[in-house]
């Protein structure tokens, strides 16, 4: 024990000597110092011999110490105090009567046997957390221990495995199907376990089981034992503070003691002062067991632990431990494994022959009472009483299952054992289904649990369905859902806001990691995270103009008001009266200001002078209008739920509300965009671990996901995959799918031949053009006259293009009216186009051979309104600009601008007024969003320099105030620097020709590839910069050490370098010394008779 003491001591001052190891060192003694002042053994103080007549020798007997035993099971010369040479106490003081008791004649002291043991035994190498400690000790410092200590993950349900302490043997068909379904029982409900620990009886079966049927890399099932210390061999090589004990298995064949099984996770060493004696534990282990079972382990409920106790085999005393368990209060449901032997057979016996009142049929008295005598080999007084235990046990028959092993190989024991554990409890529905929700058993809650006939209230299932989703149980949502729970009545705000709150693995604090990034670090207390603070992640993961639905001013009133409100509980099912108006603001629809634009277009078919009326009714009858009516903040839950189990990277769940709602679509290229922009953020993070990973892969399932539903839709419907394409979702920041896409750079999803098809209808507007578009439309611009002349489409094939409010009427009839509103159209359209559903029909539509012909001033309209001629159009006007603008900075520059240079200006500054326009007329809210927005962009970036810098120019041309005539030699350098920033600033739009360029499909892969190239070169002119730094520097010094200080030396150290890569060596500053004439002429001598002798060669 010393040497073991002092290893431990020299490990601690060993690592102490780190300062940076120094903080763990002290934590480590802190937890050793604690378990030594909690924790006690005991040690016999008073010898009382056990044999019936007193031995009155002289103390210092040698006979005596080597064959008298003490009643606590030493010999005296194992006392403790013989060792230290001590008298001990004579018997000759003892009283004959008197009866050892641990209690009066035993002494503690701090415990000095506890940490971890290393089983060596075979090729696994076990190991297990033990402590040696007092029969006396509290309950409550060993849940400590067990909890915080030895970091125990806290328990679902509790098993006390009870039975035959000698060495028995099982059946093997019963062995393999008890096996299996303890351990699937045992893991899936994350149970504590309670055995006796030892190598032998009923708890080396259960080692059995768990080494057959579990994986010690993937479960880890918590089985504690609770054993004797004085019966354990070998366990003089325990002792030690926090030891890393190693430990035999191996028992000798003529040892009375017993070994600890290797299979077991934790020890509790029961020390009750007394050596090869059992039992003394039990009071311990009981007490253990029932305070464990009262504790509140989960902070979503206040239900206890359930426990049950399990019977294999046993002998008369198992029989009392059942009676004590059903004597609880509450009482614990025992399972009986018949087939077992001895004390399991008999009580399976009488529990099948015993009526439901708990009587035995007459003349079974005798028969029971024989069975008992011949099972334990009792006389008839202790057979008797020992019916009469077993007729008490039988008066709570409702408490006991019997589980019997059939010939059928696919029974499910764990379902047996968890129904027995559900009867016997005798618990509400309710109570049941929160017992299978923590087990995570929903094929147990789905066959018994949800049966015909059974009424369910709505409040227990919705906080069934809480603790669903806070347990990130997807089965039992699907489950609940299946059963009756509305998600739109479930979810409330305050529901919401407490599962963004609520603390687990999976979400690992990156939401608070990215509200601090965002509000650099101003969070509430305690770390609350608030509904706005989620707008404001989403916003900002989101990018662009998105605007969430949590940061809106209406959302902010009624989330601010239920905050302040005290009279509503956080779990409630109902909305507080005095908030009911505020949530139907939230979900008021608000009006677009941009009313011209029409995201979804169908052809207007004519209809009676009500159709406006009809179409306005359909409306208001819709759901999307229903919802927006209703006083609840969540008109679409399913949406609200995916994004929150996107945040907490609860990817299941994010896939289970992605099947269920409206905007299935939308909802997946959300999903993708979220977890692409936290796996981007993770990975700029300096943490190193695998949640990037997992980010990024969860992205690309959304993303895969995403573009399955647009090639079954498009499969399906041509026009009506098109149309979900840009149908405005107004859930989602009025944004549309294909947005979402681009933004998430999903370019499986892009390049998609239903986004390209649409893309391309897209850019050629109405002009109906399949070959050499380009070339058409140049000659067009070039020469109107022909534009007549090109074929234009129908009012049908443009049904699936979104349009403006003129566009649109534009495609209509002459005879046609309209009379009815933007949002009338668009709804109707949509609907129209919905309720064809025909594929061959809407194909036909589409691919409709000849269209009505358009009127003359339509065709104008149409090829000016078309996307490609505007494109062509910019592209001709700004190359006729550049030429203008070359013309201008290569031609000598007047006092006066030319025709050519007023030309110029007038085009940049109109430039900058259309750039302002942009940025005012953007979609985001707040000018500075816009700003941001706005220079997200590399293009818009280059353009407000470009203008800036060319307003300087344009600025310092003028700036001189005396005008200069061409005769006179004066030079104006304020003139001269603002023509130079004219030639500089041409580059800047030259630049933007690349943008122009970039739209072709031959070159703009090449213009994508050359970005990238670019962006990646980056580090590689830093290496150069460094290796030209290194060589310029040390090549300066030595052919000029006479330098003064100038700016001029940072030139020379890097631009001869620089320039020497390209064969600009420098030839003439190499030799320094060539202007010394006689070190010259001493040169030239030199080598002319180097070279005479070679002449003769």
């Amino acid at each position: 024990m010393e040497r073991k003491v002092q290893n431990f001591d020299f490990v601690l001052h060993l690592y102490s000597s780190n300062p940076t190891e120094h903080a763990c060192v002290l934590i480590l003694q802190s937890k050793v110092s604690w378990i030594e002042k909690t924790f006690h053994k005991r040690d016999c103080v008073q010898i009382i011999p056990s044999s019936r007549e007193p031995h009155r020798c002289l103390p210092g007997c040698q006979i005596c110490q080597q064959l008298v035993r003490c009643c606590c099971g030493r010999l005296i010369r194992q006392h403790a105090y013989y060792a230290s040479g001590a008298s001990p106490s004579g018997a000759e003081n003892i009283q004959e009567s008197e009866r050892w008791t641990a209690d009066r004649h035993t002494v503690k002291s701090s415990t000095d046997s506890f940490g971890t043991i290393n089983f060596q035994c075979g090729s696994h190498g076990y190991k297990a957390k033990f402590v040696r400690l007092s029969n006396d000790s509290k309950v409550e410092d060993i849940l400590q221990l067990m909890i915080k200590e030895w970091h125990m993950k806290k328990p679902n349900l509790l098993i006390s495995v009870h039975g035959g302490m000698q060495k028995f043997e099982l059946h093997p068909r019963f062995k393999e199907a008890f096996g299996k379904g303890f351990v699937k029982a045992a893991v899936s409900t994350g149970a504590w376990i309670f055995t006796g620990g030892t190598n032998n009886g009923v708890a080396a079966h259960i080692g059995d089981a768990i080494k057959e049927y579990a994986s010690r890399l993937t479960h880890n099932i918590c089985i504690i034992g609770v054993a004797p210390w004085g019966i354990i061999e070998g366990r003089q090589d325990l002792i030690g503070n926090n030891v890393m004990a190693p430990y035999q298995t191996l028992l000798s064949p003529l040892s009375k003691l017993h070994v600890l099984n290797n299979l077991h996770s934790h020890f509790l060493l029961v020390d009750d002062g007394t050596v090869g004696r059992s039992g003394g534990e039990m009071n311990l282990r009981r007490e253990l067991e029932s305070k464990t079972s009262l504790q509140q382990f989960h902070a979503t409920n206040d239900r206890r632990v359930p426990m049950m106790a399990l019977i294999l085999e046993g002998g008369p005393k198992t029989i009392l431990t059942v009676l004590e368990y059903l004597q609880q209060s509450p009482p614990v449901p025992v399972v009986v494994c018949d087939g077992t032997g001895r004390a399991a057979d008999l009580l399976a016996y009488v529990y099948k022959h015993t009526e439901s009142s708990g009587l035995l049929p007459d003349g079974m008295e005798s028969n029971v009472i024989s069975k008992i005598k011949k099972t334990f080999t009792l006389n008839k007084s202790e057979a008797v009483h020992l019916f009469q235990t077993l007729m008490c046990c039988m008066q709570m028959k409702e408490l006991i299952t019997v589980l019997h092993i059939g010939p059928d190989i696919h029974q499910e024991i764990d379902v047996d054992l968890l129904k027995a554990l559900l009867k016997g409890n005798n618990i509400s529905p309710i109570d049941r289904l929160h017992l299978t929700l923590v087990w995570d058993r929903v094929d147990i809650a789905k066959n018994h649990i949800f049966v015909r006939g059974q009424q369910w209230l709505t409040e227990p299932l919705e906080q069934a369905m809480m603790d669903a989703l806070i347990m990130d149980r997807v089965a039992f949502v699907k489950l609940l859902i299946e059963n009756g729970v509305s998600m739109h009545k479930f979810l409330t705000l305050p529901r919401l806001d407490k599962l963004y709150n609520v603390k687990s693995d999976t979400n690992s604090d990156t939401l608070l990691q990215l509200i601090w990034e965002i509000k650099k670090g101003n969070i509430p207390g305690q770390n609350k995270i608030t509904m706005i603070d989620v707008g404001l992640v989403i916003e900002y993961l989101m990018g662009g103009v998105f605007r969430s639905s949590y940061t809106k001013k209406n959302f902010k009133a009624m989330y601010k008001a239920l905050s302040q409100s005290s009279s509503r509980p956080a779990g409630g099912t109902s909305t507080h009266p005095a908030n009911e108006k505020n949530l139907g603001r939230v979900v008021t629809k608000n009006k677009t200001r941009h009313t011209h634009f029409i995201q979804t277009a169908q052809p207007y078919k004519p209809k009676t002078s009500n159709t406006c009326e009809v179409s306005q009714k359909t409306s208001r009858n819709d759901p999307l209008e229903a919802d927006s009516r209703i006083t609840r903040p969540f008109p679409y839950p399913f949406n609200d739920l995916l994004v929150w189990a996107v945040l907490t990277k609860r990817q299941k769940m994010a896939l289970f509300f992605w099947q269920h709602g409206e905007e299935s679509m939308a909802k997946a290229l959300v999903a993708t965009k979220l977890y692409r922009a936290m796996y981007q953020e993770a990975r700029q993070s300096d943490i190193i671990d695998d949640s990037s990973e997992k980010l990024n892969k969860y992205s690309k399932e959304f993303g895969e996901l995403a573009v399955e539903l647009l090639d079954q839709s498009f499969k399906q419907n041509e026009l009506m995959a098109m149309k979900l394409l840009t149908y405005e979702l107004k859930n989602w920041s009025k944004s549309t799918c294909l947005k979402l896409a681009v933004s998430s750079r999903l370019r499986t999803f892009v390049s998609h031949t239903c986004t390209q098809m649409l893309l391309n209808d897209m850019w050629m507007g109405r002009l109906n053009m399949r070959k050499n578009a380009w070339y058409k439309v140049i000659s067009g611009i070039l020469f109107p006259p022909i534009i007549p002349l090109f074929d234009y489409k129908s009012k049908t094939q443009m049904s699936h293009i979104p349009q403006s409010q003129d566009d649109y009427k534009m495609t209509l009839d002459d005879k046609e009216e309209i009379t009815c509103s933007v949002e009338g159209i668009a709804l109707e359209a949509f609907k129209e186009t919905f309720s064809n559903g025909d594929n061959e029909h809407s194909t036909g539509m589409r691919n409709e051979g000849k269209p009505k012909r358009v009127p003359l001033a339509r065709r104008f309209y149409a090829f000016y309104h078309a996307p490609i001629v505007k494109f062509w159009f910019n592209a001709l006007a700004y190359i006729a600009f550049l030429m203008l603008y070359a013309f201008v900075v290569l031609v000598k520059m007047e006092n006066l601008p030319s025709v050519q240079e007023w030309i110029v200006i007038m085009f940049i500054f109109t430039t900058g007024v259309e750039k302002i326009r942009e940025i005012l007329m953007s979609e985001a809210g707040k000018l500075t969003q816009k700003l941001r927005v706005w220079f997200s962009s590399y293009l818009n970036i280059n353009d407000t320099f470009a203008i800036i810098t060319f307003l300087v120019g344009f600025g310092l041309r003028f700036g001189e105030r005396d005008i200069i005539h061409d005769n006179d030699d004066k030079e104006d350098y304020i003139f001269i620097a603002g023509r130079l920033i004219y030639c500089l600033n041409i580059i800047f739009w030259f630049v933007k020709l690349v943008h122009i360029l970039s739209v072709n499909q031959d070159a703009g892969p090449y213009v994508l590839i050359i970005g990238k190239m670019v962006s990646s070169m980056f580090f590689i002119v830093v290496i150069m910069a460094i290796i030209l730094i290194a060589y310029g520097i040390p090549r300066k010094a030595i052919l000029y050490p006479h330098e003064m200080p100038s700016w001029s030396l940072a030139k020379d150290v890097l631009f001869h370098p620089y320039f020497m890569i390209y064969g600009e060596i420098y030839a003439y500053e190499i030799d320094v010394l060539i202007e010394t004439p006689g070190l010259v002429a001493y040169l030239l001598l030199l080598l002319n008779e180097l070279l005479v002798p070679a002449s003769y060669c």
